[in-house]
């Protein structure tokens, strides 16, 4: 018994040093652009959409294990590993693609701080600069450990958004049934908001994100367990926090049927239904999120354009020893800053062809993740296996179909609509 004791506490103290990339990477993928998804989801369509959070959660634990697991057993980034597997052709314009859609969120990032400040009274050309500088000092002047604790402190302040959700008055039982009853409309508008709800959660840059933090933190095949074990915490959190945004929107904003079209118009609309708490709350959620994201977004378009080339990488590292990584983190920081100072900067606009880039490059990273992961030369025994493989390659068809859809859509508006006039 003291033994298993013994080995127990050592074991929960191995978790707890291993903790990071899983709950990281999944939860900053609550930004601006997730948050204002969530928001306009509840607000427009009530507790109808809850469902989908379910086959999101698999579908983000099944990809972002398998990001994970590849970088522990290969000890490389998936970058590295698409150049030595598929050529440098293929890798040239998968990242060209990334750095373009990851540009265009980091200035939606930007525009989140800036849209979130303004609520408590703090011009843009004030938060933007004071908030770009702090993000580039953190990533620039701190070393891996302390950039980690620090983004895991931030994780912590998702908590506003439960605390919002309850300050409504919310019909649990109608939540929990709506949780688990799928339901559809024949309508285009709805259907788009089911693809968005897939695209907000899942993006390409979250795959190289992940596997090279578990390569620079260090992780092995040999104490992967924890590891996976924080990629299935960190993808649960993250889609909690995305219900709670659902449920605070559709409890009241849906309620009076006010409209948004915003994260911050949400936080505004909030005011007057539940009281400027809940107000504030989902205000500082805004702008921690978007902070928390500003500086990951960079941070990733950084580590798999370095890994692509070859170049050196990583936070412990200085602008001496890994110059091209420091510097592609520092353009992205100033283009996505300065955007948003810029007057009348077609900010929607920047996001769409974003969105439409995330589109095309996702199922071609998902695919060579698969091809990857299958690979016995690179993976051995942790392969993955003909259940998981089911799994994933439906996942992969189910997201090539929603993210084309999201695309087609994005391009030429009212497509959905006419899709479904036909088909009715």
């Amino acid at each position: 018994m003291p033994f298993f004791k013994k080995f127990s506490r050592k074991n929960f103290m191995l978790f707890f040093a291993l903790l990071g990339p899983g709950i990281i990477t999944a939860n900053v993928d609550n930004d601006a652009g997730g948050i204002t998804t969530y928001s306009l989801a509840g607000a427009r369509y009530g507790y109808s959409l809850l469902w989908m959070l379910i086959p999101t959660t698999i579908s983000l634990v099944v990809i972002q294990e398998m990001c994970a697991r590849m970088g522990a057993v290969t000890g490389k980034g998936l970058s590295d590993l698409i150049r030595e597997s598929f050529g440098l052709r293929i890798t040239f314009y998968i990242m060209i693609a990334l750095f373009l859609t990851n540009l265009g969120n980091t200035i939606s990032e930007f525009a989140g701080i800036a849209a979130g400040m303004e609520l408590f009274g703090v011009t843009k050309f004030l938060s933007v600069p004071l908030a770009a500088t702090l993000v580039w000092l953190l990533i620039v002047k701190g070393s891996y450990r302390i950039v980690e604790r620090v983004f895991l402190i931030v994780c912590v302040v998702y908590l506003v958004y439960p605390l919002a959700a309850l300050s409504a008055d919310v019909p649990w039982g109608e939540v929990a049934r709506a949780s688990v009853t799928p339901s559809f409309r024949a309508d285009g508008d709805y259907i788009a908001m089911m693809i968005a709800l897939i695209g907000t959660t899942i993006a390409p840059w979250m795959q190289f994100y992940q596997q090279a933090a578990v390569v620079e933190k260090g992780i092995t095949a040999e104490n992967y367990a924890f590891t996976r074990l924080d990629v299935v915490i960190g993808c649960i959190l993250a889609v909690i926090v995305a219900l709670f945004i659902v449920v605070a929107c559709a409890a009241s904003i849906h309620r009076h049927g006010l409209p948004i079209e915003t994260a911050a118009d949400a936080a505004m609309a909030l005011k007057p239904l539940v009281g400027q708490y809940a107000s504030w709350l989902f205000g500082v959620g805004l702008i921690n999120a978007s902070l928390f994201a500003a500086g990951i977004l960079p941070l990733s378009t950084a580590y798999y354009i370095c890994e692509a080339m070859g170049w050196e990488l990583g936070i412990d590292k200085d602008f001496r020893r890994a110059p091209e990584f420091f510097w592609l983190f520092t353009i992205s920081i100033v283009i996505g800053a300065a955007t948003i100072l810029i007057p009348g900067m077609p900010l929607l606009f920047v996001m769409y062809v974003s969105q439409v880039v995330n589109g095309v490059v996702l199922p071609f990273v998902l695919i060579l993740m698969l091809l990857l992961i299958n690979n016995k030369r690179l993976m051995g025994k942790f392969v993955n296996g003909p259940v998981f493989n089911a799994v994933a390659w439906a996942t992969v068809a189910a997201l090539i179909g929603l993210t084309a859809l999201m695309t087609i859509d994005t391009i030429r508006p009212g497509a959905i609509n006419a899709l479904v006039k036909l088909m009715t």
